[in-house]
């Protein structure tokens, strides 16, 4: 029972300890993006996560435990992404059962990533691109 418990702990520490290198390391390569989610007072939060391409459309996925960015971008669908250094609005929306199965074929995660990471349930989001904010009414 000690030796379970051990490991146990063994694993949930090494699931810690990789999810915050990469919080803290966000490693930003050309498969990234920028994502910034706002809070119901305007705060601003950037992430950095993967950018995946489907059908001629923009996704990105939440791989990890922590995804304060995807709550955020559910409550305030407005977003801002920043794809090799071009800044776009873009509307975050949750994707259908069959956009998701088919982001999975395509872009699915390896064994080792997801032991790393604790098996978090994936999350998408498709980007549409925003309509402009529509003008004030005098």
């Amino acid at each position: 029972m000690k030796i379970a418990a051990l490991a146990l702990l063994a694993y949930v520490a090494l699931v810690g300890t990789f999810e915050g290198l990469i919080g803290v390391a966000q490693p930003r390569t050309g498969e990234t993006l920028t994502i910034t989610t706002f809070d119901p007072d305007g705060t601003p939060h950037e992430r950095v996560v993967s950018r995946l391409e489907s059908a001629g459309r923009l996704y990105v996925a939440a791989n990890h435990w922590p995804r304060a960015w995807y709550r955020r971008a559910l409550e305030n669908p407005r977003v801002r992404v920043t794809v090799d250094g071009d800044t776009r609005e873009y509307l975050a929306v949750p994707v259908t059962e069959e956009e998701r199965e088919r982001l999975e074929r395509e872009h699915g995660l390896g064994p080792v990533f997801r032991f790393l990471t604790g098996f978090p349930p994936r999350r998408f989001l498709r980007l549409d691109p925003a309509p402009p904010p529509s003008a004030p009414t005098p």
